[in-house]
Formats: structure tokens, C-alpha cells, sequence
């Protein structure tokens, strides 16, 4: 019953993860009603992302297609001794916005998952390897995410680069309790790792 176009566009944004039907029509319908400018800067920011954008072939960390290496590897100031190995490029940005890491970074472009048919192989280990020998790596710093699939991603991790290089400092974020959460609303997993990660007064 609706136009072409509309349903078109609706169609269109029902495809990212998140939005449903409902919010599709919102979203196409807010649109329609704005000043079609709108429309065009997300046409056309839209119609140079791939082309626009590309993963740095040393961390797999997103760059600019005219740039050769990402700048958080080239950076003079960074420290390449310490590698921070995350799953995915937009991690990078939360570590990142903590002004707390020094390091360099590598993306797996992923984590395990038999059922999502994600396997090792994969997954951007061996070029991890690889970097550890070449840039003389000393710490590598584990931070996948505190799901089943990270935790057996980090595991093989560990097995990898210990079989790699035996005096390799392996390191992986603290898990536990944030900041201004009662323990009558934690849950068991996030306990747990409080318990394990506990630190001495």
C-alpha cells in the first residue's frame, strides 16, 4: 500500500541487525519528511564507505583507503614492544578513549564460533605470530570479549603464541565488578571473575 520508494527504503534499513520493521518505518518515514538534503549526505556518505575505507595490512585495524599503515602502528611514539589484540576494528576506539595504552594494536577480525562457522584459520593468528618475531614483541595483551567464544579464542591464543615464543609476557584484561554496581545485582559469571581477579590491599 505504500510507495515504491518508501517501501524500498524501508526494506533497505530492515536489513541492519537491530532494527526491525517498526523502526524501519520510522526511520524511512523521518526521511521523507526531512529536508532532502539529509537523504543525500547519508546517500552519499554511504556510496564512498567501501571505497573509502580499508584494513591496514600489518593490525587489520580500519584506515583510510589512501593511507598504507594504520597511524596508531606508525606512530614513532607507540610502543611496538606491546601488542593489545582485540576482535574487531571498533574496539580499538574504546581502548583508545581511555588514554590509558601506549601500545600497538591487532584485530583477529573476529573469535571462534563453530556455529556462526568461524574457525581459526580464520581468524588473523598467524599474522600475529608473524609480528611478534618481526617488531620483537615482549607483552601481548589479550582483550576479546568475556563470552564463550572470546574466552576460547583467548585460549588458543595463549596456546599459540606460547608455542611461538615461550618468554612471551601473555597478559589479558581484568574481568570483575564495575565501578558503583551492588554485588546483590552482579551476575555469577561476573563474580566469579571478580573472585579470581581479586588484588591484594
Amino acid at each position: 500500500m505504500l510507495p515504491k520508494a518508501l517501501t524500498d527504503v524501508i526494506e533497505a534499513l530492515g536489513m541492519l541487525p537491530g532494527v526491525g520493521p517498526r523502526t524501519a518505518e520510522r526511520y524511512a518515514y523521518y526521511l521523507f519528511r526531512s529536508n532532502p538534503q539529509i537523504s543525500e549526505s547519508i546517500a552519499e556518505a554511504l556510496s564512498q564507505l567501501h571505497s573509502g575505507v580499508k584494513l591496514c595490512p600489518v593490525t587489520f585495524a580500519l584506515i583510510d583507503a589512501d593511507e598504507e599503515m594504520s597511524p596508531l602502528y606508525t606512530d614513532p611514539k607507540r610502543d611496538k614492544t606491546t601488542i593489545l589484540v582485540v576482535e574487531e576494528p571498533l574496539d580499538i576506539y574504546a581502548i583508545e578513549a581511555t588514554r590509558g595504552y601506549n601500545g600497538v594494536y591487532h584485530v583477529l577480525g573476529g573469535a571462534i564460533s563453530p556455529i556462526d562457522g568461524i574457525t581459526p584459520e580464520q581468524l588473523h593468528i598467524s599474522e600475529l605470530v608473524d609480528r611478534v618475531n618481526s617488531d620483537d614483541v615482549k607483552e601481548i595483551i589479550i582483550a576479546t570479549n568475556p563470552s564463550v567464544e572470546g574466552e576460547s579464542t583467548a585460549l588458543l591464543l595463549e596456546k599459540v603464541l606460547h608455542e611461538a615464543k615461550p618468554d612471551l609476557k601473555l597478559t589479558r584484561l581484568a574481568r570483575g565488578l564495575p565501578l558503583g554496581v551492588d554485588l546483590s545485582y552482579a551476575d555469577q559469571i561476573t563474580l566469579s571473575a571478580a573472585l579470581e581477579n581479586r588484588t591484594k590491599l
